[in-house]
C-alpha cells in the first residue's frame, strides 16, 4: 500500500486518474456489489416483503414470475442512463478534453448507475427463484436446491464484464496514455457488455413465459386463488406485457446498443476511414431488425423502430441543446426497416428464416446504404461522397448478410427453433461473426501520410484574446488533396461545442476554411482522408504540460508537413510503448470479448434445446381438453395458434382417437405430430 501514494504522485493526468479517486470509486462499487450479494442471499432464506409485493404485481400486470419480471424491469430502466451517460461522455471529451478524474465527469455517474443497475437485475434473476424451484426449462443448476435462469446469468456476467472495464481503462491510460478514441481497446470492452445484457434480457423474458405456461398446466383443473390485482395507477403498463411489445422494445434496445459503436461518426470526429461508417450502419440494422421481425412480427418491428427513434432523439436533445454539448447525429433506419418488412413479405420471415435473413441483409447492404448516403447529405456531420458508394456497397452487403444470419440465430434460440439452433447453426454463426469482425477491422487499416506539405495563410477575423482566423490552404504536391473522402477543418476541446466543416475550393487547388479558434485550449487542424490515408496538419495546438507537449502557434503564414492524423487527435498517446505490449493488450481484450459472445451463443443454444411445456387446447365440442405440444417456432413469450385436435367425451356417439398424422402443410422437422406452426399455412399473415 505504501507504493500507492508514490504512483499517484508520478502519474500525470494524461496517463491516468488520481489514485485517490480510483480508490474511492472502487470502494463505492465494492460496497454496492457487497450489498447486492447480501440482499440476494437473504432473499433466498427470508424473502423480503417488498419483493414479494412486487412479484404479485408483476404477475397481475404481465403474467410473468417475479424472478423474470422484476429483473427485466430493472434492466430496462438501467439501460436508459447507461446509454445517456455514454453519449454524454463522448461529447464531454470532444468539447472539454481529458477528465480531472472519474469523479469529475458527471456522465460517469450515469454510466456506473446503468451498469450497476444491470448487475442488480441479473443478480436478482439468479437469487429470486425459491429453493427447489426450477425457473424455466433452460435453468442452470447451482446447488441441489438452487437453479438460476440462464438469461439472468448472462445479464450478471455481461454487466460485471463492463464494470471491470473501468479500472482496466485507467490501467490502459497509465501504460499507453489516454487513447482519445471510442474504439480504444478498453472502451470496446465496456461497450460490449450492455449489448449482451439486452440479449440476456430477451432470453429471460422467454424463460419467464415458458415457466408461467408450465405453472398454468401444472395447476390445470385445480381451484386456484384469483390473481392479485395491481394498483390502478399501474394499469396502463399492461400494454408492456404483450409479447410483441416486449419483443419490439428489446429489439429497439438492441439497435440502440449496436449504434453506440458509430459514436465518432455521429459527432463528426471519426478516427477511422469513412468507408467504415456505412459498413457498421448496415451491420447494426441487419442484426437487430431481422432478429426483431422474426421474433415478434411486423408489430414488434414497428415498436423497435419507434423506441429507437424516440430514445435517440431524446438523447440528442438532452446532450445537445439542454446540456449545451456537441450534437450527436444518428441514422434513422426507416428505409432499412421497410426493406426488412419487404423481405419478410417476399420469402416469409418464419417460413424460411435463413433465406429471409440473408435477403434482408443484402437489401440493407445495398439499397439501405444508398438511403443512408442520401441521409448523410441532409443531417450527418460528414456527408458521404458519391465515389465511395461502390466500395461501401461491396463491403456492406457481406457484412449485412452475415449480420442478418446472426439475427436469425438469435431469433431461433429465442423461438426455440431446434432445426436452426444446433451445433451446425452455431458454427455457421461463428463464421458469420468472423466475417463481420474481419471486414470491420479491415476497414480500420490505414497507411502513413504521404510526403507532402501544407502552406497556410491566416486572415484574422477576431482579435485576441479570443482570436479566430480563416485559413487559406495549399498542398504540395496539390494532387494529394484531390478526390478526397473528406477535407475538413476541425476545432475541438475549447470548452465549447465542436466545430467542423468542409474546406471550400476558392481556386484550383486552393482551399479555404471557415473561421477557426486559435486560443486557450482549442485544438484546430486540417484533416485529409483519401483512401487508406488519414493525415492532417495542425493550425494551433495549446501547450500541454501533462503530456508534456509544447504549443504549436498560429502565425500569419507558415508551412507544416502532413502527418499521420493520430499524432494530432491522440496527443496523449505514448510513443515509447513497445509494439508487442500494445498487441498483447489488444489480443487479451479480443479474447475476452469473444468469450462473452460465446457465452451469449451458448445461452441461446441452451434455451433453444430446452423442452417446451405443452399447451392446453380446449375441445371445440365442449369435451375434454387435449394437451398439444407447442411448436418451437412460437414468438418471444407469445402464443401461436395451434391446430385444434378434436376429442370426444365419454358418452359421445363415436369416440375418435386423437390424430397424430403430420399435416401435409407442415414443412418443419420439429413438427412430428399435428401441424403446430403458424408459418406452415402459406395464407397466414404471420408467414409474411
Amino acid at each position: 500500500m505504501s507504493a500507492l501514494p508514490a504512483l499517484a504522485a508520478t502519474a500525470p493526468s494524461a496517463g491516468g486518474a488520481e489514485m485517490t479517486q480510483i480508490l474511492l470509486v472502487t470502494a463505492a462499487a465494492t460496497l454496492v456489489v457487497g450489498a447486492l450479494v447480501l440482499v440476494g442471499l437473504r432473499q433466498r432464506t427470508q424473502p423480503l416483503a417488498v419483493i414479494e409485493m412486487w412479484e404479485r404485481w408483476s404477475r397481475s400486470l404481465g403474467g410473468l414470475p417475479g424472478w423474470a419480471a422484476i429483473p427485466a424491469s430493472i434492466a430496462a430502466v438501467a439501460l436508459i442512463p447507461c446509454l445517456l451517460g455514454l453519449i454524454w461522455d463522448e461529447s464531454l471529451h470532444i468539447d472539454n478534453g481529458r477528465d480531472d478524474g472519474p469523479l469529475a465527469n458527471p456522465s460517469h455517474y450515469l454510466l456506473l448507475l446503468g451498469l450497476l443497475g444491470g448487475l442488480a437485475a441479473g443478480w436478482l434473476a439468479v437469487v429470486l427463484p425459491k429453493p427447489g424451484e426450477r425457473p424455466g426449462p433452460a435453468a442452470v443448476r447451482i446447488t441441489s436446491t438452487w437453479y438460476a435462469p440462464v438469461g439472468g446469468i448472462l445479464i450478471t456476467v455481461a454487466s460485471s464484464f463492463s464494470l471491470i472495464g473501468f479500472p482496466l481503462d485507467d490501467l490502459s491510460h497509465r501504460l499507453f496514455g489516454q487513447d482519445v478514441t471510442l474504439w480504444g481497446t478498453t472502451h470496446l470492452w465496456m461497450m460490449v457488455g450492455p449489448v449482451v445484457s439486452v440479449l440476456g434480457l430477451m432470453i429471460l423474458l422467454r424463460e419467464g413465459r415458458l415457466a408461467m405456461r408450465a405453472e398454468r398446466d401444472a395447476r390445470d383443473g385445480a381451484q386456484t386463488a384469483p390473481r392479485p390485482a395491481a394498483p390502478a395507477l399501474l394499469a396502463p403498463l399492461r400494454v408492456l406485457s404483450r409479447p410483441e411489445v416486449q419483443a419490439g422494445l428489446a429489439g429497439g434496445g438492441l439497435l440502440l446498443g449496436l449504434t453506440i459503436f458509430q459514436g465518432e461518426f455521429d459527432y463528426g470526429v471519426p478516427q477511422f476511414r469513412l468507408l467504415f461508417h456505412p459498413v457498421i450502419v448496415a451491420g447494426a440494422a441487419a442484426l437487430a431488425l431481422v432478429c426483431t421481425r422474426i421474433i415478434g412480427g411486423r408489430v414488434a418491428l414497428l415498436w423497435a423502430l419507434a423506441f429507437y427513434l424516440v430514445a435517440r432523439s431524446a438523447y440528442t436533445i438532452i446532450v445537445g441543446p439542454i446540456f449545451g454539448q456537441s450534437v450527436a447525429h444518428f441514422p434513422p433506419y426507416l428505409v432499412e426497416a421497410g426493406l426488412v418488412e419487404l423481405a419478410a413479405v417476399a420469402v416469409g420471415a418464419r417460413r424460411r428464416p435463413v433465406v429471409f435473413g440473408l435477403l434482408a441483409g443484402a437489401l440493407i447492404g445495398s439499397v439501405g446504404v444508398l438511403a443512408e448516403f442520401a441521409w448523410s447529405q441532409v443531417w450527418m456531420p460528414i456527408p458521404w461522397p458519391a465515389h465511395i458508394l461502390p466500395a461501401a456497397i461491396a463491403l456492406s452487403v457481406p457484412v449485412a448478410a452475415a449480420s442478418g444470419f446472426l439475427g436469425v440465430f438469435i431469433a431461433a434460440g429465442l423461438r426455440q427453433r431446434t432445426d436452426l439452433i444446433g451445433a451446425r447453426a452455431f458454427q455457421l454463426s461463428a463464421v458469420a461473426a468472423v466475417v463481420v469482425i474481419g471486414v470491420v477491422f479491415a476497414g480500420l487499416r490505414t497507411t502513413d501520410a504521404p510526403p507532402a506539405t501544407v502552406a497556410f495563410t491566416l486572415e484574422e477575423v477576431r482579435p485576441a484574446p479570443n482570436r479566430e482566423v480563416v485559413a487559406t490552404v495549399r498542398f504540395d504536391p496539390p494532387e494529394v488533396a484531390r478526390d478526397a473522402d473528406w477535407l475538413r477543418s476541425i476545432s475541438y476541446q475549447g470548452k465549447e461545442p465542436l466545430r467542423t466543416d468542409e474546406l471550400t475550393e476558392i481556386a484550383p487547388d486552393v482551399w479555404q476554411t471557415v473561421p477557426m479558434p486559435v486560443h486557450s485550449t482549442w485544438k484546430s487542424s486540417i484533416r485529409l482522408h483519401r483512401g487508406t490515408t488519414m493525415a492532417g496538419a495542425p493550425v494551433f495546438l495549446p501547450r500541454d504540460e501533462a503530456i508534456p507537449a509544447p504549443e504549436v502557434p498560429a502565425p500569419a503564414a507558415f508551412t507544416r508537413p502532413l502527418v499521420v492524423e493520430k499524432r494530432l487527435l491522440q496527443r496523449e498517446a505514448k510513443d515509447d510503448v513497445p509494439a508487442g505490449a500494445t498487441l498483447t493488450a489488444q489480443l487479451i481484450v479480443l479474447g475476452a470479448v469473444l468469450g462473452l459472445l460465446g457465452l451469449a451463443g451458448w445461452s441461446l443454444i441452451r434455451l433453444g434445446d430446452a423442452p417446451i411445456p405443452p399447451r392446453r387446447v380446449p375441445s371445440p365440442l365442449g369435451g375434454a381438453e387435449h394437451s398439444a405440444p407447442t411448436h418451437a417456432g412460437e414468438c418471444l413469450g407469445g402464443s401461436a395458434p395451434v391446430r385444434r385436435i378434436r376429442t370426444r367425451t365419454a358418452g359421445s356417439r363415436s369416440p375418435r382417437p386423437t390424430s397424430t398424422r403430420p399435416s401435409s402443410r407442415c414443412r418443419t422437422r420439429a413438427c412430428p405430430g399435428s401441424c403446430r406452426r403458424r408459418a406452415c399455412a402459406p395464407s397466414s399473415s404471420a408467414c409474411r
